[in-house]
Formats: structure tokens, C-alpha cells, sequence
């Protein structure tokens, strides 16, 4: 490890009587990249304020090296009793370099600050800009930033990955940008009940190691009566049979981009005129050479697309290139200037935004999901008992009487998407939903989506997250064109490489869809034109295997739905909670293979 700028040594906080950290130490060197990591609740921004000297311990040691700089960026940045944003950004220089404000200018313009503006008056990205520049500009020793991609775009969020993987001091992250994470931290100081446990290796690694550090954890304490806190239990228990759902999960995804792909392929070689060509209630939003301008800029230009039922749709790109208005003017809820839109029949809308619902302190989180009638969940034709439906989202089922205003931060996120997915819809439509999420809930998030039976229309700068949920992206590069690509935003990066220099093209082609092209594989194979005699008697037998299956399921649904199972006969609930888990896991393959069978018996007898 690197010499220390800064060590904590036996240092104890408590809130109340409550300890946040217990006897905690750790170190930072002059030259690491260190991610600091865990539960929402558990005192990972407290730990970074106590780093950066604004609040002291209750008890240990907190060394410095002397003359070291250190700069942080809070989580809810105040510039209120400054007169300008710039001079908000000034104010972070020290106090013998304050003449030196040509590095604001500079940081202005990387960060596209508007150095004039009232901080009164900012946006939420905005000021997050300006208390980075502010962050930065005295060049410190250290830097201690808490979530700063929060409210930014992907073109923001990659020049701070630039600049600071160039950066030659220390620096410690808080982020659920996994993706950010990925590609600076060299090392992860994980925050477990009020003590760090450290990894030295990047945060790719940290997701395996801290699973396997919950089992040998679990293994060495199975024989007690009290197995593991109960704060804590949640997490060991889920976060494997999570795991193991998620990776079912994600290679179906790759069958549905695959479709995806076919057919972007094949609207963007003919025009699309199929009026009656599909199935009733299979076309959710067709739209034919749509634009739209705003103050005299064009946003997007004779963009054409066709979304059907079960689509997952991200829309990207930077700040203020029209991201809110194509999706407004897709559902409805704005008139292209020309152009033609269809949509589809009998189309249920649920909007879940920025702001999302409040919750009131008072209610109990079973009156927040059944609103106070009884104890069952209805969701779309289906009903559940509210005991199995918070295991759903990683609650005990003890905790189904306690109020919201003793959940923690995450607990309410958790609680919000629990009651928002209770509503009936069948149209999807997420505006920036992974901010001020912890990665619990981000993973939680992305395991309901995945289940969701609709479509979705997703706006959002989370780049991992688009790279685990979305079928299809639509891109808005900011000069008026809009561009469809197969997967997620990893995969509209290889497609736009593979695509090569772009060729001067007529007006009308700038939506032209880009896709990927698989490359050809074994060409001097005889090419086979049926399944071979194992795969085709495996597809024979696979419908009636899935059919099989989902009864079982329903079964094991319908005898954890009654109500009094869990308060007669937990173990039974539980362990039929765990095979219920693992015949979804079984099915999520079967039909997966299914899938790629039929898929491969297209292709070969086409």
C-alpha cells in the first residue's frame, strides 16, 4: 500500500445509543483510488464527512500529513449564500491562490457551468457541476467525492472519469454508478456494521468477494441462536439467490436484443407501412418520420421507430438535446411537428419520475402497499399476500407493521418501487429512476423490470444499468439526429464503432439504424440446413418441461398466499420461498434455451 496522507485508528461514532462505527480503522495513500462501499444507512457519507475533518468521532485518532490538501464534494451541495455560481467555484481555491481564477473559467467551460447564474435559481445538475469544479479546482492531495455522478449526463459523467484517471493524488468514491466504479477505483473499503473490511482490487472484483466473506461469515456462526444481525440478515440471504435470478435474466435479455435486432434491421432498409400487419395488441407505438424543434433548434429529424409489447427502450444522450420531449411526444403527451404516430389499444400508463411519491410517516408499510385494505397486494390480475410480496422486495416479513418514518433511506426507495409496480400498466415509463439509489435497490430495480410483463420507455445516464435492462437504445446525439441501436449503451458503443467514419449521407438518412453484424463463423463448414437430432428431440420435449413448471409454480404461489401459512409454519414458508425461487431460475432457462432453438431452426431451414 501507498504511504498515508490520512489513517483513522480506533475511531467510535454512535447515534444515540446506536454505534455507526466501531473502533474503525483505515488508511488512504497519496497515489490509491478507493470506492467506499455499503448499505444504504450504514454511515458511508458520515465516514467521508469524519475523513474530511467536518465532523469529529466520538472516540480514536484521525492523523493527516501534514500540509495535505483535501477537498470534498457533499451529497447535497449548498451555494446559496454565494452571488454566482463562478463565485461559488472560486471559494474552493486556497486561500494564497485566490487571485487565480483563470482555473474556474476552465472548469466552467469542461463542466458547461454557466458561471452567471444565480445558485438560488440552479438546476439539481447544475449546481452539482459547480460543487465539482469547486471540488477540484484547488488541485488537492485528496479527494473525497459523494456520489458526484448523481443528476449528470454520460457525456459529464465520462470527462470526470477522464480527468480523474489523470488525477495524481488520492481520492475516495461513494457511487451506484457501477460502471464509474469500474473504471477508477484500484482498490474497495467496505463499510460492514461499523467496520471496514478492505479488497485490493478494483470493484468488479468486490460483488464475488463480498459474497463469499457473507457465507464463510455465515458458516462460522450458523451454530448460534442469533445467526447474523437482524439488519444485515436480508442481505445475506438475498444476495446470492439474486445473483443466480439476474444471470437467467440477463441471457434472456441477449435473446430479446437479438430479436431487437431484426428488427431495427428491418426498418431501417423499408419504410414502415404495416397498418394490420401484426397482432391485435402486439404494436404498442409506431412513429414515421417525427421531428420536432424547440426555439429554433431541431431536436430530432424524420425518426422512425416501431416499439411492440415487451420492448425495453432507453433513450440517451447528453442534457438538453430533447431526451424528455421524444419521449413525450412517443406517449402522447406532445404532438410531433410532422410526421405520424399510431399507438396501440387499451394501453395502461404508469409514469414513475424524478420526484416520486411521497410517503406518509405514519403509515405502516402494509397500509402503504394494500392502502389500508387488509393484507393482500393486487397486482395487475394477480394476487399476493403482503408477507410473500415484501420478501419480493427484501423485506422481512416481521418489519410488515412498522412505520415509514423508521425506514431508512434505501428502505424507502425499496418500499416506493414495491407500491408503484402494485399498479396495473402495461406501459412503463422511467425518467431517470436510479437516482439517489443505493445498489441494493438498483439491483432490486432491475430484477422487477426484468419480470415486468409490458413495455418500457426508459430515460437515464446510469450506463450499467441501460447495459442490464434495456432491449434497445435510442441515441440523440445533440445535431438533430436520432439513432436506434440494438442493446444496451456498451453495445450502441461497438455498433457506432464497428460502424465506422460516417459517410455523407441525404437528409433523410440521418436516423439510419446501426446494427450489429455477426461475424460469419467456421465459412468453410458445410452449411447445415435442419437441427441435429438431439436438438430437435430437446425442442420437442421443452414445451410440455415449461408447462410442467409453471403449474408447480403456481401451486407453490398458491399455498404461500395463504395468509396464515407464515404465522403457523415459517420454515415451511421459507423453504417453499426458496424452491419457488429456484423453479423460476429452472424455467428462466428452459425458456431461454426454447428460445435459441427456435431461433437456430429459423435460421437454418431459412
Amino acid at each position: 500500500m501507498a504511504p498515508p496522507i490520512l489513517s483513522l485508528k480506533d475511531i467510535d461514532l454512535h447515534w444515540g445509543a446506536d454505534p455507526v462505527l466501531d473502533k474503525l480503522e483505515m488508511h488512504i495513500g497519496y497515489d490509491e483510488r478507493l470506492c467506499l462501499v455499503g448499505r444504504n444507512g450504514t454511515g458511508k457519507s458520515t465516514l467521508l464527512k469524519l475523513v474530511a475533518g467536518i465532523i469529529e468521532a466520538d472516540g480514536g485518532e484521525r492523523w493527516v500529513q501534514p500540509g495535505a490538501r483535501i477537498a470534498y464534494l457533499p451529497q447535497e451541495p449548498d451555494a446559496s449564500q454565494y452571488a454566482t455560481l463562478k463565485d461559488y467555484i472560486v471559494a474552493g481555491l486556497p486561500a494564497d491562490e485566490q487571485d487565480q481564477t483563470y482555473r474556474a473559467d476552465v472548469l466552467i467551460e469542461d463542466l458547461s457551468v454557466v458561471g452567471d447564474a444565480d445558485p438560488k435559481t440552479a438546476s439539481g445538475g447544475e449546481l452539482r457541476r459547480a460543487a465539482l469544479a469547486r471540488t477540484l479546482i484547488g488541485e488537492p492531495d485528496l479527494l473525497l467525492l459523494d456520489e458526484p455522478t448523481n443528476h449528470m449526463d454520460i457525456a459529464t459523467i465520462e470527462w470526470l472519469e477522464g480527468y480523474l484517471k489523470a488525477w495524481r493524488g488520492a481520492m475516495v468514491l461513494i457511487s451506484h454508478d457501477r460502471t464509474f466504479l469500474n473504471n477508477l477505483a484500484t482498490a474497495c473499503l467496505w463499510l460492514d456494521r461499523g467496520k471496514i473490511r478492505r479488497l485490493d482490487e478494483g470493484f468488479d472484483k468486490f460483488e464475488a468477494w463480498q459474497e463469499k466473506v457473507y457465507g464463510e461469515e455465515a458458516e462460522s456462526l450458523k451454530k448460534l441462536d442469533k445467526f447474523i444481525k437482524e439488519e444485515t440478515r436480508w442481505s445475506v440471504e438475498g444476495i446470492s439467490a439474486r445473483r443466480t435470478r439476474n444471470q437467467g435474466r440477463m441471457r434472456r435479455l441477449q435473446g430479446l436484443r437479438q430479436e431487437r435486432r431484426g428488427v431495427i434491421k428491418a426498418t431501417g432498409q423499408v419504410n414502415i407501412s404495416l397498418a394490420g400487419a401484426d397482432k391485435s395488441g402486439a404494436r404498442v407505438i409506431e412513429a414515421k418520420g417525427i421531428s420536432k424543434a424547440f426555439e429554433g433548434r431541431t431536436l430530432f429529424e424524420d425518426f422512425s421507430i416501431r416499439i411492440n409489447r415487451g420492448d425495453r427502450v432507453g433513450i440517451i444522450g447528453p442534457n438538453g438535446v430533447g431526451k424528455s420531449t421524444l419521449l413525450k411526444v412517443l406517449i402522447g403527451e406532445m404532438a410531433p411537428d410532422s410526421g405520424d404516430i399510431k399507438r396501440g389499444t387499451n394501453l395502461e400508463t404508469l409514469v414513475i419520475d424524478q420526484k416520486r411519491a411521497d410517503l406518509k410517516d405514519d403509515m405502516t408499510i402494509t397500509d402503504v402497499l394494500t392502502g389500508g385494505r387488509g393484507e393482500w397486494v393486487h397486482i395487475g390480475d394477480e394476487t399476493k399476500h403482503i408477507m410473500s410480496y415484501l420478501k419480493d422486495f427484501l423485506f422481512d416479513p416481521s418489519v410488515a407493521h412498522t412505520p415509514v418514518s423508521a425506514l431508512s433511506g434505501g428502505e424507502r426507495n425499496r418500499l416506493l418501487i414495491a407500491k408503484n409496480f402494485a399498479r396495473p400498466s402495461n406501459l412503463m415509463i422511467l425518467d431517470e429512476p436510479t437516482n439517489d439509489l443505493d445498489m441494493d435497490t438498483l439491483d432490486l430495480l432491475q430484477e422487477v423490470l426484468a419480470d415486468y410483463k409490458g413495455t418500457i420507455l426508459l430515460v437515464s445516464h446510469d450506463r450499467d444499468f441501460l447495459d442490464r435492462v434495456v432491449t434497445s437504445s435510442i441515441v440523440l446525439e445533440g445535431d438533430g439526429t436520432a439513432t436506434e441501436y440494438a442493446g444496451g449503451y456498451t453495445d450502441y458503443l461497438a455498433q457506432k464503432k464497428l460502424s465506422g467514419a460516417p459517410k455523407a449521407e441525404p437528409k433523410a438518412e440521418k436516423t439510419k439504424v446501426v446494427s450489429i453484424k455477426d461475424a460469419p463463423q467456421n465459412a468453410n463448414r458445410k452449411k447445415a440446413t435442419k437441427l441435429s437430432y438431439k436438438d430437435q428431440r430437446e425442442l420437442d420435449h421443452l414445451p410440455a418441461e415449461v408447462e410442467s413448471l409453471s403449474q408447480q409454480m403456481q401451486q407453490m404461489e398458491a399455498e404461500l398466499s395463504d395468509p396464515s401459512l407464515y404465522a403457523k409454519d415459517p420454515a415451511r414458508f421459507n423453504a417453499l420461498s426458496k424452491e419457488l425461487e429456484a423453479r423460476r431460475d429452472e424455467l428462466d432457462a428452459k425458456e431461454l434455451r426454447w428460445l435459441e432453438l427456435e431461433e437456430l431452426k429459423e435460421s437454418l431451414e431459412g
